[in-house]
């Protein structure tokens, strides 16, 4: 039988999963600044997806953990123990992204404006699955609004369910997931309701959830599945194969690319990839994964993916940007001094990208790594 082991020494910071967030901030800039150009690969949308896996393994594995220390305490200590998680995640997420919203609000970015209170409240996604439309250089919050959802639920989740019922529940998340996007594709709704809601998100963070619970209680069967690399490579083909054939059947299909295959499966074969990534990556890869994955740029470039992710929308939008926008009229000002940097897109795609990891750079060491430090004082 495995065996158990304790969960309180688990929670070291694995330096990998840096790396991880590294790939996955960079396949969204990547999607979404490359429209038009590479089309029929969902990156952004694989990206998104290993955030989710990673946020279901790193909060399970923290309450978890947080809930077997507390446990011989009054009520199993739920009153510091959902005190301790919401003032990290409080000093964590909010700080910055309330003060992105105030200054877009300030200098009059029109949906910022139009929506504030939804955006304020974290409910991009109720916004856009509600009003069936998107919304413009905000479009990406909806995946914040969806992690800040999850955290409502998580923790009361797993403080109140019996460890033995984790996997169980685990597996129930991931079954419902897909079959609620089965429902809401048969039901012939806009494909993007099914894409942003909640609910139809939590084969992701089931499948983390699954994982933190082998690391904690299960720590040799984590071992056996994830040590091999057999995993990764076979998931990243598996989830190749889906793309291909989602994109063969979107030739034919009378909702196009958005057919059963995108709709229903796509977001399960690209948890899978983030389920063995993330698995691998704490264990440990060598060779090559590992250079890359602990590489300084790799590392540092983790290490501010959330202002990375929070402000690339609004430093270019290809659908929303409009020819005034601050970026356009200083890239237009910089290519008329050196004509030579319109011969190329990768000349303006590396001047946002510089732009945005300049913003993210700032808001990093002005504003979230001081706040971030403050942490410290609520340990778990």
């Amino acid at each position: 039988m495995p065996s158990m082991t304790t969960a309180r020494p688990t929670l070291n910071h694995f330096r990998q999963l840096d790396g991880i967030r590294f790939l996955a901030v960079g396949m969204v800039l990547f999607d979404h600044w490359m429209v038009g150009r590479v089309d029929g690969l969902p990156l952004g949308a694989l990206g998104v997806t290993i955030f989710f896996v990673l946020s279901g393994f790193l909060i399970t594995r923290i309450l978890l953990s947080s809930k077997d220390k507390l446990s011989n305490q009054p009520q199993g200590g739920l009153g510091k123990y959902l005190k301790t998680f919401y003032i990290r995640r409080t000093l964590r997420i909010f700080p910055i992204y309330y003060i992105t919203l105030f200054v877009l609000y300030l200098i009059n970015e029109p949906p910022v404006r139009r929506t504030i209170g939804w955006l304020a409240l974290y409910g991009t996604n109720i916004y856009i699955a509600s009003h069936q439309t998107w919304m413009g250089t905000v479009d990406h919050l909806w995946s914040l609004a969806v992690e800040e959802q999850v955290y409502l639920i998580f923790p009361l989740l797993l403080f109140f369910i019996p460890r033995r019922f984790i996997p169980i529940t685990a597996m129930l998340m991931i079954v419902g997931s897909v079959a609620l996007r089965y429902v809401l594709y048969r039901l012939r709704l806009p494909w993007f309701i099914e894409y942003v809601s909640t609910p139809t998100c939590l084969d992701s963070f089931g499948l983390g959830a699954l994982m933190a619970y082998g690391w904690l209680y299960r720590r040799d069967w984590l071992v056996r599945i994830f040590t091999p690399s057999i995993g990764v490579w076979l998931s990243v083909l598996v989830f190749a194969a889906v793309v291909y054939l989602n994109n063969w059947i979107s030739i034919d299909s009378p909702r196009g690319y958005h057919n059963v295959v995108s709709e229903v499966w796509e977001r399960l074969f690209a948890s899978l990839i983030g389920f063995f990534l993330i698995g691998h990556a704490i264990i440990g890869f060598k060779g090559p994964m590992k250079w890359l994955l602990e590489h300084p740029i790799s590392q540092y470039m983790g290490r501010i993916s959330y202002g990375l992710y929070l402000f690339h929308n609004f430093v270019f939008n290809a659908f929303h940007t409009q020819p005034t926008h601050f970026t356009l009229r200083a890239w237009r000002r910089l290519s008329d001094l050196m004509p030579f940097l319109n011969s190329s897109y990768f000349f303006s795609f590396s001047f946002y990208l510089s732009l945005t990891i300049i913003l993210a750079t700032l808001s990093w060491y002005l504003i979230e790594k001081p706040i971030n430090d403050l942490k410290d004082r609520y340990a778990y």
